[in-house]
């Protein structure tokens, strides 16, 4: 059975609608949420769907605590679901291209520090774009650079605010994300 880990920050519900994927197709297990937030409603989430979580600060993911626990669990999968902290260079080499993202634009557009979530979609916003979407891509030690793995497009003309526009892109990921998942675990086989 293939192990995915999920790093959060947020509310979580593209790592809960990851663990319903598989929870279904029965080909790979969520064994761990981590998260730099010990607000975070992924938390909450995590308790719901029984999935062990771990809480962790800016100096235990830079100083090699959470690799250590990721040395451990030896994840096929380490996977950025609304994660906002730099991800260091340590772990992405010790699981060379087993670690993914999901950005809520068209990369290489709307990405870096700072363009997050209702942030990127203000900027699509406020540039008059008439589509944005999704973009999975390798994470490498630059925000939203590594290679890109899928992309998908979203109309978005008739969308009055940043939140529609976000509404939108979270049925894309809705949809996408666990399928974009399960075929790089099945390729990884």
């Amino acid at each position: 059975m293939k192990k995915i880990v999920i790093f959060a920050s947020g509310s979580g519900s593209n790592a809960e609608n990851i663990v319903l994927h598989f929870n279904k197709k029965g080909s790979a297990n969520v064994v761990r949420i981590f998260t730099n937030n010990p607000n975070a409603k992924v938390l909450e989430r995590a308790k719901y769907l029984e999935i062990p979580s771990e809480i962790f600060d800016r100096n235990e993911l830079n100083e090699g605590k959470v690799l250590e626990k990721l040395n451990k669990i030896q994840p096929d999968l380490i996977v950025l679901a609304g994660f906002l902290l730099k991800f260091p260079e340590s772990i992405i080499k010790a699981f060379p291209n087993k670690v993914v993202n999901i950005h809520p634009a068209l990369l290489p557009n709307y990405g870096g520090k700072g363009m997050y979530g209702i942030n990127v979609h203000r900027a699509v916003l406020e540039n008059k774009e008439k589509e944005t979407g999704i973009t999975i891509h390798y994470v490498n030690e630059h925000y939203d650079e590594g290679e890109f793995i899928f992309q998908k497009s979203v109309n978005i003309e008739d969308c009055k605010s940043a939140e529609e526009i976000a509404e939108r892109n979270g049925v894309l990921e809705q949809l996408h994300f666990p399928e974009v998942i399960e075929k790089l675990l099945t390729r990884n086989s």
